[in-house]
């Protein structure tokens, strides 16, 4: 065999055996982890993932702002939302956070407009919603923000009614537009982007559970999906990209629709929206309503939560944190230790073609 192929086999070979090596023990899929407490306990807040870390935002009639490491497994407290309020919905732009609507503590709904910058941990008021809603949901898409559904204050001082507004926010020109109206008015749901597509799931309509309600922003249409499992509302949820993980949409906590029994689930209902298919997962550990739910590098953490009712009061908020590993995750290998072993397997090749240069000397006197 030549030298260079002798060369190039050695490389590779070592490479191989490296690379298996440091894959990483701790990613045994649909499996449960308990991670580092939050450090303010509370539910029905809202959280959203930029660059490998996930910032949690009020709930629990609080302003706080604390950002999680997954990396490192830890909470830091950052810079408070200038509005305190509840209800409200998150979505990301450019990597900045955009917190919208709500409910004001003691004031009523709000359409107010806040985002964070995490880089220089900042807050700047952009352009209020021009409907003022509670429990809407909010998605990007190609560079604009969908803020779907919610309840609206009632004029005659009533029940609040239940919204089936679609109002659009473009951050590059801080102005509001108005797009298709979803099918069936909903609240206390939970939306997700798979492909472009916006997932609006579970919920309430004062009427009964509601669909798997489907937008596509290209042609501004709707179109329905197969039903959850169980139709819950306060759950929480978020979706896998594809990359380490099939794209899934995962649907966790929360109660039963319509429920008389006000009781929690630790339910992980699992979408697969280009099969319109639902399955599911390992249960959490245990009952949450009011949590919330982000991914980053397509292991998900459901974070805070109330554990329900119990048989006299509501339970107060936790701050839990959980890590999820989904159903088909593939360990991603560590970076930074690829090349000192792609460097070690290069020497031992450089060491082998030496002697057998060394040999081959020898052989021929």
């Amino acid at each position: 065999m030549k030298t260079s192929k002798v060369f190039l086999l050695v490389i590779l070979t070592l490479s191989s055996l490296c690379l298996v090596y440091i894959q990483p023990v701790n990613a045994t899929e649909d499996s449960w982890k308990t991670m580092a407490e939050m450090p303010t306990a509370r539910s029905f807040f809202e959280v959203a993932a930029v660059n490998g870390k996930i910032y949690a935002f009020g709930g629990s009639g609080t302003n706080t702002t604390e950002e999680y490491d997954t990396e490192t497994n830890t909470w830091t407290t950052k810079a408070l939302m200038p509005t305190a309020r509840s209800g409200f919905a998150v979505a990301v732009f450019q990597n900045k956070i955009y917190v919208i609507g709500g409910e004001v503590n003691g004031t009523g709904f709000t359409g107010i407009n806040e985002v964070y910058d995490p880089i220089t941990d900042t807050w700047e008021t952009k352009t209020s919603m021009p409907t003022s809603r509670d429990n809407p949901v909010a998605n990007t898409i190609d560079d604009k923000i969908y803020v779907i559904g919610g309840l609206l204050e009632s004029e005659s001082a009533g029940d609040p009614v239940v919204s089936d507004i679609n109002e659009v926010y473009d951050p590059e020109t801080d102005t509001w537009t108005t797009k298709a109206s979803i099918p069936n008015a909903v609240y206390a749901c939970v939306s997700a982007v798979v492909d472009n597509k916006l997932f609006v799931v579970g919920g309430e309509t004062f009427s009964g559970g509601v669909l798997n309600q489907i937008y596509d922003s290209a042609t501004n249409m709707w179109s329905s999906g197969k039903n959850m499992i169980v139709k819950m509302h306060g759950m929480a949820a978020a979706a896998t990209t594809g990359t380490l993980a099939p794209k899934r949409i995962y649907v966790m906590g929360g109660m039963k629709a319509l429920s008389l029994a006000l009781e929690a689930l630790s339910a992980n209902q699992i979408y697969d929206p280009e099969a319109d298919t639902w399955s599911t997962g390992a249960s959490m550990p245990d009952t949450r309503l009011g949590l919330a739910v982000a991914v980053v590098n397509d292991i998900v953490y459901a974070i805070g939560g109330s554990p329900g009712y119990g048989e006299v009061q509501y339970e107060p908020p936790t701050a839990t944190t959980w890590q999820y590993i989904p159903i088909g995750y593939i360990p991603e290998f560590p970076s930074w230790t690829i090349l000192p072993l792609l460097l070690a397997a290069t020497l031992a090749a450089a060491i082998y073609r030496k002697k057998l240069h060394r040999t081959q000397t020898q052989q021929s006197y």
